[in-house]
């Protein structure tokens, strides 16, 4: 009776004629078991999923037992004669988690931190095995002397020089 009563309140949120919304459909309700769907998910999807900015899952979390059906019971009167943990439990059947539990930090920060240090230091020790035993030595021209006397070499003989207005000032 309460799958017949899933299936039409799922019908009447979906557009009958989309095939495969239909084949999603069929595979959505055996996939849920003995949950209640309690009205249209993110993305018109039949599951569950906790978030923040879309509070309203299409199904129930927990499957209902007798201890849950008879708190739905009790729950349709009066709500000051539930106690607090009749309210919890309630709650839980229907939710996995509060909003301070879903933004509750997970430290997955720490994992990704490690991860990239430890690349950063992989590729580290690669360039230094390549630079010891793979790459040929500099040339002598990347000394610091050499370089000097190739700049002392490129004045005295005068190469490039400025021509035009630019050269008749000296920027000493």
């Amino acid at each position: 009776m309460n799958k017949l009563m899933n299936n039409r309140v799922i019908l009447a949120c979906l557009h009958k004629s989309n095939k495969q919304l239909s084949r999603n459909l069929q595979y959505g309700l055996s996939a849920i078991g003995n949950r209640d769907v309690v009205g249209p998910g993110h993305n018109n999807s039949i599951s569950y999923i906790d978030r923040t900015d879309f509070p309203m899952p299409a199904v129930r979390f927990r499957p209902n037992t007798p201890d849950v059906l008879a708190l739905r019971e009790k729950e349709k009167g009066d709500w000051k004669k539930l106690t607090i943990d009749e309210k919890k439990a309630l709650y839980r059947a229907s939710f996995c988690s509060t909003f301070a539990e879903i933004d509750a930090p997970t430290g997955e920060w720490k994992l990704i931190l490690g991860y990239s240090l430890a690349l950063g230091a992989l590729s580290i020790w690669y360039f230094m095995f390549y630079k010891q035993f793979v790459y040929p030595p500099l040339p002598e021209s990347f000394d610091e002397e050499h370089q000097l006397a190739q700049l002392d070499r490129i004045l005295k003989v005068e190469m490039n020089p400025i021509t035009g207005l630019p050269a008749k000032y000296k920027n000493n």
